[in-house]
């Protein structure tokens, strides 16, 4: 959280007479269905300025709403795909504990200091995995980066969880090193 939310979240009861917690309990009791119906009722009903009123209703909503599992929803209607993903994320976990997860809204980044590789469900049969492997020349399997332009050098298709072989982690292993 930044020092300005926190803040105003700790200016809170003073300013507005309850704390985040209390604003939170009271909008919990009101069946507000848009964000602007609940600012305008705590500014007519309670006084609380524009500002405040906009900040407990967004931590409300924030806290009622958490945010998706962003994994999640990218494997939703392409859950055969999921195994492989898991698969992949074990083989690459074994690598060592520099590695960081990135999940993002249509894929996952794989990084130790650099990005090495990106998982994403392509389609409702297949994962793209995206490897930077610079100097490394493309084959039938280990093609080019395709969609992912610049973010990898290759790609690898994959469409069954036996596709995640040998050769395939020793892909994986050497975009890992080169990300040092």
């Amino acid at each position: 959280m930044d020092k300005a939310l926190q803040t105003m979240i700790n200016n809170m009861p003073d300013k507005t007479g309850k704390s985040l917690d209390e604003w939170k309990k009271l909008l919990s009791t009101n069946p507000f269905e848009k964000h602007g119906e609940a600012v305008k009722f705590l500014k007519v009903n309670h006084k609380v300025t524009h500002g405040f009123a906009n900040t407990i209703v967004s931590l409300f909503r924030d806290s009622n709403n958490p945010p998706p599992d962003l994994v999640e929803a990218q494997y939703k209607g392409k859950e055969s795909l999921r195994p492989i993903y898991e698969k992949l994320i074990s083989s690459v976990e074994k690598f060592g504990q520099d590695v960081i997860k990135i999940p993002k809204k249509g894929s996952v980044s794989m990084i130790r200091k650099r990005q090495f590789a990106l998982i994403k469900p392509a389609t409702k049969t297949r994962i793209d995995l995206g490897l930077k492997l610079k100097g490394i020349p493309t084959t039938n399997r280990l093609g080019d980066s395709g969609p992912f332009g610049a973010m990898c050098t290759h790609r690898v298709q994959l469409t069954r969880l036996d596709e995640i072989n040998e050769e395939l982690i020793a892909w994986l292993r050497e975009a890992y090193q080169k990300a040092d």
